[in-house]
């Protein structure tokens, strides 16, 4: 029987020198496998965008995770769009696209958010990967302890995420041999017969 998990990745596209981002796509693509990325929209610029260009090419999706990653649940209607719209439209300048799902920053939901946002909010099971001192084979164990059909995995490609890197040069190809296919989002969704036209008020970590 066919099990599939999707990665997912919040926090880019990385600023300055650091390559994050694209070392977690290099990582993907030697591994033929795709990815969803959840961006920070206010880190959007012309040198960046090359990397989010490349991971919608790839076949990886680009989802929306606000403007500026406040906590919304402390923001007005007028701001929670605000912060909702100005995401997707940097998205689409870049990739055509409109984004399908949106991740509120650190998991901060409440009833006006679902009223205002019309698309599926996504959690995920993660590894405290925002935390720089938790080790990849801490990352690893966390990850391998919610692992299951349908799982979307929570993860961070903000600046200098190494461990999450190497967590995940281990995971990939162990699951690919325990018989798991990597899917973005919107084709676990679809795999799974879940709806996610329009809003849904509630958040998923498994499909």
């Amino acid at each position: 029987m066919a099990k599939y998990i999707s990665l997912t990745f919040d926090d880019g596209p990385n600023l300055g020198d650091d390559h994050t981002m694209n070392d977690m796509l290099d990582l993907l693509e030697k591994n033929d496998v795709v990815g969803s990325f959840f961006l920070i929209g206010n880190k959007i610029n012309d040198e960046n965008a090359k990397v989010i260009k490349r991971a919608f090419d790839m076949g990886c999706d680009i989802e929306n995770h606000s403007w500026t990653h406040l906590d919304m649940t402390k923001l007005t209607r007028e701001e929670i769009l605000d912060e909702y719209n100005k995401c997707d439209e940097a998205i689409i300048k870049i990739t055509g696209k409109k984004p399908e799902f949106f991740r509120p920053p650190y998991i901060a939901v409440n009833d006006l958010m679902h009223q205002v946002i019309p698309t599926p909010f996504i959690q995920g099971h993660g590894c405290k990967d925002w935390e720089p001192d938790v080790s990849a084979e801490e990352r690893i164990k966390m990850l391998e302890e919610g692992t299951k059909d349908g799982v979307l995995y929570l993860l961070h490609v903000m600046e200098g995420n190494i461990n999450t890197l190497k967590a995940l040069e281990y995971l990939i190809p162990k699951l690919k041999k325990e018989g798991y296919t990597f899917v973005t989002v919107p084709e676990m969704f679809r795999i799974k017969g879940i709806s996610f036209q329009g809003h849904t008020g509630k958040l998923y970590t498994y499909c």
